[in-house]
């Protein structure tokens, strides 16, 4: 049977009619730009594509993609992409969350699509603020953060999406930034091709209610030293002099600066498969003494939740044939009501 071949697509073909209606200056149009960029280039038929959200500035995100898509209830796309993942295991389903929408009344739900480990790719924009609502503080704000909710300082401790992720037992844990374009860009393949669940933490500006809130891993003057760019099997090493690394004390991380004392070779070297390390890694955030590891903290292989699920259809229907849903209602005990 010949192959069938791909029709070629560029932006717009990916690219809706809808006008988009965000902030100026808004961090997620950067993310739509790329993502448009990219998907015409994954080789498949976009209608095979499905981007579902919840609630939030985020969850807009669907209507301007030219593919399927729901916009769903508050905290719920995982759990309604993981329904049309499951009906239809062909499909691509993305899920477009907010740090609010995905982490707070939508949390449970999160978890539990990580730890099943479905073909799904989540995208969970993280602005550290509830942008929608107008400035309250939400699961990742910082500790003693002033909002319009919190007049004196937050006194939550904010849920770190990565570690959260790792703990959840994801398979592909990711972080990059709104602004880095050609990262997001190679992020965003590189979790298409993964097989299992995808969590990409994307750094997103609200220049409206949480300006600036990356601004040290943004700005030109501090980034060099506020960000560690993660490479498979290359040492971890960052500064704008490129002078500076991470190593390991015993089991406890610390920042050395390359010289006399230090090279090169005693800095840890970044291993994907490593769920140590990348715990450790995740652990960095919110840590002022260290900088924000951005790239790939983990990716291994294992079993999809729809496959297993399609062995154990197809092993019941070994053991007892198709049946129907009559034959169902009928098996068992059974009443006659006169």
């Amino acid at each position: 049977m010949p192959e069938t071949k791909v029709k070629t697509y560029t932006r717009a073909d990916f690219t809706s009619d809808q006008a988009v209606r965000w902030c100026p200056g808004c961090g997620d149009y950067a993310i739509l730009a790329q993502a448009q960029k990219i998907f015409p280039d994954l080789g498949v038929e976009k209608e095979k594509f499905v981007f579902i959200s919840g609630i939030g500035c985020s969850s807009r995100f669907p209507y301007y993609m030219d593919t399927y898509g729901f916009h769903t209830i508050h905290g719920r796309a995982p759990g309604i992409a993981s329904g049309v993942k499951l009906s239809n295991p062909d499909l691509s389903v993305w899920v477009v969350t907010g740090d609010g929408d995905g982490l707070s009344i939508g949390g449970n739900h999160m978890i539990h699509l990580l730890r099943r480990n479905l073909d799904i790719n989540v995208m969970l924009f993280n602005n550290r603020i509830y942008g929608l609502t107008k400035g309250q503080y939400s699961p990742t704000s910082e500790l003693g953060k002033v909002t319009r909710s919190t007049p004196m300082g937050s006194l939550d401790r904010p849920f770190n999406p990565l570690a959260l992720a790792l703990g959840s037992g994801a398979t592909f844990v990711c972080r990059t930034i709104d602004i880095e374009t050609k990262h997001m860009q190679a992020i965003i393949t590189r979790s298409y091709s993964h097989k299992g669940t995808a969590f990409i933490e994307i750094y997103q500006n609200c220049n409206i209610f949480n300006d600036g809130a990356f601004a040290p891993m943004t700005d030109k003057e501090s980034k060099a030293d506020k960000v560690l760019w993660l490479e498979n099997g290359q040492p971890m090493l960052f500064g704008a002099k490129q002078n500076k690394g991470i190593r390991l004390d015993g089991n406890k991380p610390i920042v050395v600066t390359i010289g006399k004392k230090w090279s090169v070779d005693d800095l840890l070297v970044h291993d994907e498969g490593d769920y140590v390390i990348a715990s450790l890694l995740s652990n960095m955030t919110y840590q002022d003494d260290f900088p924000d590891p951005i790239g790939v903290l983990y990716a291994i292989d294992a079993p999809i939740y729809e496959d297993l699920m399609l062995a154990q259809i197809n092993k019941a229907v070994k053991q007892k044939g198709t049946g129907s849903v009559q034959d169902l209602l009928d098996a068992g005990d059974t009443w006659i009501v006169e």
